[in-house]
């Protein structure tokens, strides 16, 4: 699993950015044709960012592209720009369909048999940012063997379904909870929403560890201030870590000697708080804190 605690939104269209952004240590970078740069600057994002790809040192970071919406008419030509420059993973946003994702999925075959590249070596994450998408969540999640995660878009699936937009969320719960549910059924990740108030770090602390709380792995960010609270909240502790590690030690124990379930600190361990400590060793060596 490749670790995705924090991924920072960056324009395509601004150089200086992506340059600072590069030298940030962050888990992932999204070089940003969609939002993040205007209507009149979009064809000018793709090459400033083929450029960056093929040129600027992004160290540990996973680099990933954002483009537009297929229905925008943009999109073919945003992959066929930036896909010879090798970027890691193609963000995809406003997938409302399966289809979105298996015209997608023909464009990255046909790329990697042009470069010569392994079969489903680009990977792909779906932005989930409509009533629509919620609705056919289960059948987005089954449709290519190259998606690795779904992204919570807070914002554009409030203005879809005509919420109201409030600081603390909770007209968000249902829908956060249920992207985390299919993520986990599906094995991908599950990428929490952008905290706009990049100022208040209090609070964004707070909604990354109710992400966690609900089965998120990462989460989007907008400013390098926000890259390392978030980075913590989704690390797993040395205290966190190690009681793992006794889990799994005793459970091998109990199954070498015919046991399901044995006893670690005065409490019952049996298979679910297993599963639970596996998940934890598996976040820590995505984050490089264990082999």
């Amino acid at each position: 699993m490749r670790a995705r605690r924090a991924l920072l939104y960056v324009p395509g269209s601004d150089l200086h950015k992506i340059e600072k952004a590069a030298s940030l240590d962050v888990d992932g970078i999204i070089l940003d044709l969609e939002d993040g740069v205007s209507a009149n600057r979009k064809d000018e994002a793709r090459q400033i960012i083929a450029g960056a790809l093929s040129t600027l040192d992004f160290g540990r970071s996973e680099r990933l592209v954002r483009i537009n919406p297929f229905y925008t008419g943009r999109a073919e030509a945003d992959l066929a720009a930036v896909l010879p420059a090798g970027p890691e993973t193609i963000i995809v946003p406003k997938v409302d369909s399966p289809a979105i994702l298996q015209k997608v999925d023909a464009i990255l075959d046909q790329a990697e048999r042009t470069a010569r590249r392994q079969k489903d070596s680009i990977e792909v994450i779906a932005l989930i940012e409509s009533a629509k998408a919620f609705v056919g969540l289960r059948e987005i999640c089954q449709a290519s063997a190259r998606l690795k995660g779904l992204i919570f878009g807070a914002e554009d699936l409030t203005a879809d379904a005509g919420m109201t937009r409030t600081p603390a969320g909770t007209e968000l719960l249902y829908a956060r909870s249920m992207l985390a549910l299919h993520a986990a059924a599906f094995d991908l990740q599950a990428i929490d929403m952008v905290q706009t108030n990049f100022t208040d770090l209090e609070r964004l602390t707070a909604e990354a560890r109710q992400a966690a709380d609900l089965g998120y792995t990462g989460k989007q960010v907008i400013h390098p201030a926000q890259i390392a609270p978030v980075q913590k909240v989704f690390t797993p502790d040395q205290a966190a870590i190690e009681r793992a590690q006794r889990i799994i030690a005793g459970a091998e124990e109990a199954a070498a000697g015919g046991r399901g379930a044995f006893s670690l600190d005065g409490e019952m361990v049996d298979l679910p708080v297993i599963k639970r400590a596996q998940s934890t060793l598996t976040r820590a060596r995505a984050a490089g804190l264990l082999d």
